[in-house]
């Protein structure tokens, strides 16, 4: 008789390239070591592709949590890689540590370890210290993909300021806005379609800017796309 205890895993990556590189393979690698040295069995893996950590809407993390709800099989332990794959935002990490909590699951880190729930000070205060340096990376991140985009407009000889979607630039306008439109076609025979707030991070990574100078947000993508 098997009794091996039974657990979830969840993975999660942020962007195409991710998608396409080795993120996936990694994380499962981690997860399925650690499960097999601590006599653990994977029974299912969760995947959210192309979702930001700096969100709670998780479909694949919604699924695992209702499935550990409501469908009776006793999983109540779910194993990740390491933190920033739960979260990169530390207000995100927390809220879903809270469901955690509340629904009395286990969360496993392959890189941290067991027993992330604690009140523990100590294992609080590492949880927070890891997710606040994951936080700062991604600030980091935007800072130096907004640099970049800057330094090209300096290159092309658009020295004179940010060059935003007026209403007497009406091909810039337009340029921008069929770029929304192949965005959100992108995900054309899948399931779902590539929504708003994946298309302004999208865009955001790109040389296109707002007319404010500030970056895209779910707000300004559906303005535009009503114009």
């Amino acid at each position: 008789m098997d009794n091996k205890k039974k657990a979830f895993a969840y993975s999660r990556c942020s962007s195409k390239g991710q998608i396409n590189g080795d993120t996936w393979d990694r994380q499962e690698k981690a997860i399925n070591d650690y499960a097999e040295s601590h006599g653990i069995e994977v029974e299912k893996f969760f995947r959210d592709e192309g979702i930001t950590g700096t969100t709670e809407n998780r479909p694949a993390l919604a699924e695992m949590i209702v499935s550990m709800q409501q469908n009776g099989h006793g999983i109540k332990t779910v194993i990740i890689e390491k933190m920033d794959r739960l979260a990169r935002d530390l207000m995100v990490q927390e809220i879903i540590i809270a469901d955690f909590k509340k629904e009395g699951f286990e969360l496993i880190s392959a890189h941290e370890g067991e027993d992330l729930l604690s009140e523990d000070p100590t294992r609080k205060l590492v949880r927070q210290v890891l997710g606040a340096i994951a936080e700062y990376d991604k600030t980091m991140t935007v800072l130096k993909l907004r640099a970049a985009r800057e330094r090209k407009r300096i290159r092309e000889g658009h020295c004179e300021g940010r060059k935003g979607y007026r209403k007497f630039d009406n091909e810039y306008q337009d340029k921008l806005i069929q770029e929304i439109k192949r965005l959100r076609r992108k995900s054309k025979g899948s399931s779902k379609r590539m929504g708003y707030k994946q298309v302004a991070d999208a865009l955001n990574r790109s040389s296109f800017v707002t007319a404010s100078g500030k970056e895209f947000n779910e707000m300004i993508v559906q303005n535009l796309l009503r114009k």
